[in-house]
């Protein structure tokens, strides 16, 4: 109960629960799609995922904000692939809060002079984008990671015993390969914020491609990673630890 309300009340904790709820009821719905007896479950569902949304949009009104302060801090890290990719992750989230500000005011009737269409699809964009800048802040980072460890004496000595321990593995595969894939795991496994937060970026991007057409799938493979990387999310609010900094 305590780590329901630590979430609750959190207005990202709160947004992640609804997430996690709206793209359960999407994934829900496919798999029972071709199921007869079970139109007045899938009704129900779809009702409950647009509430779910609606919700959403509604709780997202002061990110626009969030944002652009967030803008403000990323021009001061050192770093400058960094601070490139943060600053331009963050300024593309801006832009898709404002478009998805615009809808939610044309969903409730406060603008009607807006095109539907052209707006989610512009907000689809800079969802996009943001998301391409926050895997390309992961790369980088994983590759600063693996980096350091490839420098690390006794990671070396590991490596050379894991071939060692491993011959058939290491002929049947490329041995600087199979040394590569054990010091990908070895320093995502040292750091978990960093793998927690690729999964998360690399689920997410199922949708917004989707929704481009630039690599198409279906409603069941959105919901369900739109649902895993909002279970990685509510994680990241649960333990702060797991969370990327900067």
């Amino acid at each position: 109960m305590e780590t329901f309300i630590s979430i609750t009340n959190q207005s990202q904790g709160r947004d992640r629960i609804f997430r996690a709820t709206q793209y359960a009821c999407a994934l829900s719905k496919y798999l029972l799609r071709n199921e007869a007896k079970r139109k007045e479950l899938v009704k129900k569902l779809q009702s409950l995922e647009s509430n779910m949304s609606s919700g959403r949009k509604l709780l997202r009104l002061g990110n626009t904000v969030n944002s652009v302060h967030a803008v403000k801090s990323t021009l001061h890290i050192s770093d400058p692939v960094l601070r490139l990719c943060l600053t331009l992750a963050n300024l593309n989230r801006a832009l898709y809060f404002i478009c998805d500000n615009l809808l939610w005011a044309r969903s409730i009737g406060l603008i009607r002079d807006i095109d539907k269409e052209r707006w989610s699809l512009n907000a689809t964009r800079f969802y996009f984008l943001s998301l391409i800048m926050n895997l390309t802040r992961d790369v980088y980072a994983i590759t600063q990671l693996m980096v350091q460890r490839s420098r690390d004496r006794h990671y070396q000595h590991k490596v050379n015993q894991h071939l060692n321990e491993s011959p058939d593995v290491a002929c049947v595969i490329v041995p600087q390969l199979d040394a590569f894939l054990f010091l990908l795991i070895e320093s995502l496994k040292s750091h978990p914020s960093v793998a927690l937060d690729t999964l998360k970026n690399i689920c997410d991007l199922f949708i917004p491609l989707d929704m481009l057409g630039i690599f198409q799938t279906n409603a069941g493979v959105v919901g369900f990673c739109g649902l895993i990387s909002s279970v990685l999310g509510i994680l990241s609010v649960l333990r702060p630890n797991l969370k990327m900094k900067p």
